[in-house]
């Protein structure tokens, strides 16, 4: 399958050592592969307790971007001792990287993603509401335009009043969700605000996005961060 990300684990997993791959495989997922395997044939892993590393990597990336993580084995005993912690729950693992490939495959969802980089300016918000306009338009997806145009509204507004980068919009769909993402070059996690000047009270943007989605968030990436919100059915204006 083009575009999955193959990682090689090497030497000891343990409590020093959980939180770097946990974050690497994480990381790893954020760049939206099709998939994440990880190869853990030469770990040595003495606290079987341990191999949960990979499930809370899963549980980061599951809501968004949703990327499968697939770990490859090819040790019958290390296999075992994997599917004994229940990793595999949330995990898989495989003996090859073509039994996984195989397998993603065999469980691939439709998904269709749009992006594009706006100009830094005012007019920006227009257009990512033109922009997510059009593409739910295409796919089928008009009775979520009103929730979506004003998510997308409230993200690339927080962008323009935030940082010094320009937004770039991610718009997702998949089966009856659509997730709708902006991206930014600043590092620092969103957060919502609500206490205004001289102590009065006033609803921040994002706590608009979150009573008009299912789920969002904010992750790191290499180069800023991405905040996105999920919207199915339930959400409609």
């Amino acid at each position: 399958m083009a575009g999955a990300c193959l990682l090689r684990a090497l030497g000891r997993l343990d409590s020093s050592t959980y939180l770097e791959l946990r974050d690497s495989v994480i990381k790893a997922a954020l760049d939206e592969p099709q998939a994440v395997m990880v190869d853990v044939g030469g770990l040595d892993v003495p606290a079987p307790s341990a191999w949960s590393v990979f499930a809370s990597a899963r549980w980061h990336v599951s809501t968004w971007p949703d990327i499968p993580i697939l770990l490859i084995c090819p040790r019958p005993e290390i296999t075992d001792q994997i599917s004994g912690t229940g990793v595999t729950r949330y995990v898989p693992v495989h003996a090859d990287v073509e039994s996984a490939l195989v397998s993603l495959v065999a469980a691939k969802r439709p998904r269709r993603r749009v992006r594009i980089e706006l100009p830094r300016r005012l007019s920006s918000l227009r257009g990512g509401r033109d922009f997510v306009a059009e593409w739910l338009t295409n796919w089928s997806q008009e009775q979520l335009i009103p929730t979506a145009k004003v998510i997308v509204d409230v993200l690339v507004e927080n962008v323009l009043r935030h940082t010094e980068s320009p937004p770039v919009i991610l718009l997702e769909n998949a089966d009856s969700t659509v997730t709708i993402a902006v991206q930014d070059a600043d590092g620092s996690p969103a957060m919502r605000r609500e206490a205004g000047a001289g102590g009065a009270y006033r609803t921040s943007g994002l706590a608009v996005v979150g009573a008009l989605c299912r789920a969002w968030g904010s992750s790191p990436t290499p180069g800023g961060k991405t905040v996105w919100a999920v919207v199915g059915p339930e959400n409609r204006l």
